[in-house]
C-alpha cells in the first residue's frame, strides 16, 4: 500500500497541532503554579535574534493551513499575528486543525507532481507537490514545533519526550 499525499499531511499536521496544544495547557497550568505572568513564556526566546514563542506557534500553523492549501489547490487563509494568550494561540491552532480537517482527501491526493510555488525574499521557490511538502513545509513545520517545545522547557515547564510526540 503506497502512502498518499493527503495521509503524508493531514493527519500528521494535526497530530503534532493537538500535542502543541496539550504543550500549551501544560505550560498554562505551570505558570499559573508558579506565578508566573503568563505573557513572560508567551514572549520569551532562546536567543536574541530568534522569535518568541506566539511567533513560533504562528508559522506552524502557517506552515500547515499554507502546506495543506496549496497541495489542494485552494485559497490559503489568512489569520492576523495578534495572538497574545495562550487563550488566543489555543483559538488559533483549533482554527488550523479545523481548516486541516475541512479539506477533502482527493483535493491532496494526487499532488505529488503539481508545482508549488512561494515567494521568499522577494525570489519564486518552485517545488514538485511531493519535495514541497517532504523537503520544505514538513521540516520547517517541525522546526517552529520543536522551538516552541524548547522554549517552555527553557523555562521549566515540566514536558517530556512524549508530550512532544503525542499518545500512540
Amino acid at each position: 500500500m503506497s502512502l498518499s499525499m493527503h495521509q503524508a499531511s493531514v493527519p500528521v499536521f494535526v497530530r503534532m497541532l493537538n500535542n502543541l496544544s496539550a504543550i500549551l495547557k501544560t505550560a498554562e497550568a505551570h505558570a499559573e503554579a508558579k506565578k508566573i505572568e503568563p505573557s513572560v513564556l508567551i514572549n520569551d526566546r532562546l536567543a536574541p535574534d530568534m522569535l518568541p514563542l506566539s511567533r513560533q506557534i504562528q508559522i506552524a500553523t502557517d506552515g500547515a493551513k499554507g502546506c495543506v492549501a496549496r497541495l489542494a489547490g485552494i485559497e490559503v487563509p489568512s489569520y492576523p499575528d495578534t495572538e497574545a494568550t495562550f487563550a488566543e494561540l489555543q483559538e488559533r491552532l483549533a482554527k488550523t486543525i479545523a481548516f486541516l480537517n475541512s479539506v477533502p482527501a482527493d483535493k491532496i491526493d494526487g499532488s505529488e507532481d503539481r508545482t508549488i510555488t512561494l515567494k521568499v525574499g522577494g525570489k519564486d521557490l518552485n517545488f514538485p507537490g511531493s519535495a514541497f511538502l517532504l523537503n520544505f513545509a514538513t521540516p520547517n513545520f517541525y522546526f517552529h514545533v520543536t522551538a516552541t517545545y524548547l522554549i517552555l522547557r527553557h523555562n521549566g515547564v515540566q514536558l517530556g519526550k512524549m508530550d512532544y510526540l503525542g499518545a500512540a
